[in-house]
C-alpha cells in the first residue's frame, strides 16, 4: 500500500486513527477548547501508545509545559520528525520496548 501525505481533521477521540499508532505520512488534528490544557493532555495521553507527539504553538512556555506532561518518548515543538539519528530514542507504554542509543540503552537488562 502507498499513502500520500494526508491530514485528517475533526478526528474524534474514540476513532481507530486517534487510538492506534500509525506509521505513515499522516497527521490527525483534533479540536479542543481554548485554554483547556489539562483536557488536551488527558485526551492526548489516553492511548496505549506513546512513541512521539507534536506541539504547535507560539507560546514557548505553554509548549514546554505540555511537552513535559505528554506521555511520549519524543515531543517535537513546532516541527515534526526532525531528529538526529545519533540521539537517544524510545517510547512510552506499548511503544516503550527499550531505548536506542545513549547511556540509557546500555543500562537496560
Amino acid at each position: 500500500f502507498f499513502f500520500e501525505p494526508t491530514v485528517f481533521t475533526d478526528v474524534q477521540d474514540d476513532t481507530f486513527i486517534a487510538k492506534e499508532e500509525s506509521f505513515g505520512p499522516i497527521m490527525i488534528i483534533s479540536k479542543f477548547q481554548n485554554g483547556d490544557l489539562e483536557g488536551v493532555l488527558s485526551r492526548a495521553n489516553n492511548t496505549e501508545y506513546g512513541l512521539a507527539a507534536g506541539v504547535f504553538t507560539c507560546d514557548l512556555s505553554k509548549a514546554l509545559y505540555v511537552s513535559e506532561k505528554l506521555q511520549a518518548g519524543t515531543v517535537f515543538i513546532n516541527t515534526y520528525n526532525k531528529t538526529d539519528v545519533a540521539a537517544p530514542f524510545g517510547g512510552f507504554k506499548q511503544s516503550g520496548f527499550g531505548k536506542d542509543l545513549g547511556r540509557v540503552s546500555t543500562q537496560e537488562n
